[in-house]
């Protein structure tokens, strides 16, 4: 007899209730100015006074085979090509290396590479490149001096921004491999999380815009123009809101079809992201390890100590062979009977063909298997995960999944080692090598930055530096809170308590058009909307206009998609509250984002007394052609302590127990173990 332990879980309907904030922001700030701005794309004039209909004119002007589109897709497309490859080589390389080499140095990368995240400013790497247009300056900021040529300024260019962009890209890319792998090699997560990350990569180049008009304004003779920088230039220096509209709806087209691909690979694929849990490997695991030929039991320690306890009720092994056990059996000891004959222990699962009894393990299902609780004779795989009837990937932490150890649900460890393989010291060798040469290629590109950290800068008739700071970071974190926020709700009721069961996550395709959208596709519709409020030049205009975070919603998703499908308790214990660090993460990372975006502030505010600390330093640079420019403005190293403290925290403490699956869900939601 079975009965249900867990809760029962909250109805479906509320995961719809949660869900419509997210699509009212979606409506509000995503869908609204996607449509204002196409509208401003059939017209000419409006910026600053009428405007009239002209049809496909605008686009018919852009994208003209002698015009500037082309140009600068041709140049937009060329750096982004050495990022993606760092993506897609050096890192997955790289993330193969450190968890081959075991827990140390996989959590010491993890920490190495927070660095490079904490410490990125766009403005900040341009305003320490640009030293080197002083011929006194030497090494490799002397660079720059390519950048006055437009023969030699692409190349210089495409050669700063790998540089700039390596340790970055690097470490993003990393973290998502990661938690792909686990302990395996190339798999279907590998290759899910692979192909989101070249689509990011892709998407991130198209929206260049700080680089390029920091470093070069898009010049000499537009060399070095970029589509976000194109349209920037068309909508507000030239005062041509219909060629600007019509090259961010360009843009906005080729960003929604790479988000729409995106979120059809997450859905289709089945991804998902579990958290392995941190309690202690207990003997039963650890025999139930050696069962699978996945480890050995310490030879000081009986092998009945292994065994479960039995149950109120459970036959005693012990009195004699167990029923159904055939001759030549070997005494069970308090294992379960499997029926047959030349039976063995087995340690913890009933070997019969889905023949369970009052025998069976407590915890676990008669003839459902070691892992699979509520299981039975139709169980993956005969109740053994990764079977042979169990899906691919299908089983979190099964020897077929990329959690690479046999305790999926439960009894793994989170201590050194716990649910891994032993890594040999030539693996660590390898990885630890591997660390330290990626460390230090990225540590020789990023020393322009830090060698401008030590140099004096001059800040004369700049804001003072508290009230930057205030305008920086108090703004960027309501922006993270309440778009992250909003999300999270979201997340929760999509993945959560997935409202339409299997399917549930195809609810991300009506936001994947804007999954990676950033703000320049939908400056021209939401600095308009700013306008028309009267909210220009104002503390309050320099909040993101985002009301929901599309790729938070993604990545939380998948999150609670996971946590939902290994539930075996309350929704909030087993879902709510495991993914409540993710969502503080997403916070701290969308706000560190927010604080360096240059574009918004730029057209948000023009009364310097409210300049961020990336507009200051592009006001500097385009006053003192990068002489002066505070170079560590935008990263105070109070901000870079804290958030690199926060950031170990969470590689450490969270991040670092991520798993990334695919295949379909092997477990069904409000599933309870039997008892």
């Amino acid at each position: 007899m079975t009965s249900r332990t867990a809760t029962e879980p909250p109805p479906r309907a509320l995961g719809w209730l949660l869900l419509m904030p997210a699509v009212i922001g979606m409506l509000i700030t995503l869908v609204l100015p996607t449509v204002q701005t196409i509208a401003f794309s059939f017209e000419r004039g409006g910026l600053t006074g009428p405007s009239t209909f002209v049809g496909l004119d605008n686009y018919g002007t852009v994208l003209d085979a002698e015009g500037p589109f082309w140009p600068a897709l041709g140049f937009t497309l060329s750096i982004t090509l050495m990022p993606l490859l760092v993506a897609l080589v050096v890192a997955p390389l790289l993330a193969l290396a450190l968890d081959r080499a075991g827990t140390w140095p996989r959590r010491a990368g993890r920490v190495a590479l927070s660095l490079a995240l904490v410490t990125f400013s766009p403005t900040a790497v341009a305003a320490s490149w640009l030293r080197g247009l002083d011929p006194r300056t030497g090494g490799l900021t002397a660079v720059a001096r390519e950048l006055s040529r437009p023969d030699t300024a692409p190349g210089a260019f495409r050669l700063i921004f790998a540089a700039a962009m390596f340790g970055v890209v690097c470490a993003l890319a990393v973290m998502a491999f990661l938690p792909a792998l686990r302990g395996g090699t190339v798999t279907r997560s590998m290759l899910a999380v692979g192909a989101l990350v070249a689509l990011a990569a892709v998407a991130a180049g198209l929206q260049t815009f700080t680089m390029s008009l920091t470093l070069t304004q898009g010049g000499p003779l537009d060399s070095t123009q970029t589509l976000a920088l194109l349209q920037h230039t068309f909508a507000f220096k030239t005062i041509r809101l219909g060629l600007g509209a019509s090259v961010a709806t360009v843009l906005g087209v080729l960003l929604g079809v790479l988000g729409v691909a995106a979120a059809v690979i997450a859905a289709a694929s089945g991804l998902r992201i579990t958290l392995t849990p941190r309690r202690p490997l207990t003997p039963a695991s650890a025999a139930a390890g050696q069962g699978l030929g996945l480890g050995k039991i310490p030879s000081t320690v009986p092998p009945s100590a292994y065994a479960p306890a039995p149950r109120p009720g459970d036959t005693p092994a012990a009195a004699g062979p167990a029923p159904g056990t055939g001759p030549g059996s070997a005494p069970s000891a308090g294992y379960a009977p499997g029926g047959g004959p030349g039976n063995v222990p087995s340690f913890g699962y009933a070997p019969g063909a889905g023949q369970g009894g009052a025998s069976a393990p407590a915890g676990h299902a008669a003839g459902g298997g070691f892992f699979t609780p509520g299981g039975g004779a139709s169980a993956p795989g005969g109740g053994f995960p990764g079977g042979p009837s169990a899906p691919r990937d299908g089983f979190p932490g099964g020897p077929s999944a990329p959690g690479g150890g046999p305790f999926p649900y439960g009894a793994e460890a989170s201590g050194p080692g716990a649910g891994e393989r032993r890594a040999s010291p030539a693996a660590v060798a390898v990885g630890v090598a591997a660390l330290v040469v990626v460390t230090a290629v990225t540590l020789w590109l990023t020393w322009p930055w830090v060698a401008a950290l030590f140099e004096p800068g001059e800040e004369r008739g700049l804001p003072p530096g508290l009230r930057t700071h205030l305008n920086t970071w108090v703004p960027a974190l309501v922006g993270a809170v309440v778009s992250v926020g909003v999300a999270y709700l979201a997340a929760l009721g999509i993945g959560g308590l997935r409202p339409l069961g299997r399917g549930s996550e195809w609810l991300l395709l009506p936001f994947a058009p804007w999954l990676f959208v950033g703000d320049g596709p939908l400056s021209i519709a939401n600095w308009n909307t700013l306008r028309g409020l009267g909210l220009i030049d104002t503390f309050v205009a320099l909040i993101p206009p985002l009301l929901v975070s599309v790729p938070a919603l993604l990545v939380l998703t998948l999150l609670c998609k996971g946590l939902a499908a290994a539930n075996e308790r309350d929704f909030l214990s087993g879902v709510l509250l495991p993914s409540l660090p993710m969502a503080g993460i997403l916070v701290l990372a969308v706000t560190f984002v927010n604080a360096q975006d240059l574009l918004w502030p730029l057209l948000a505010v023009q009364d310097p007394a409210l300049a961020t600390a990336p507009a200051v330093q592009a006001m500097a640079l385009s006053q003192f052609a990068g002489g002066p420019a505070p170079a560590g403005l935008a990263t105070p190293l109070v901000v870079v302590v804290l958030m690199l403290a926060a950031a170990v925290a969470a590689q450490l403490l969270y991040l670092d127990r991520l798993a990334v699956t695919t295949g379909r869900e092997t477990r069904s939601r409000g599933s309870a173990p039997a008892a």
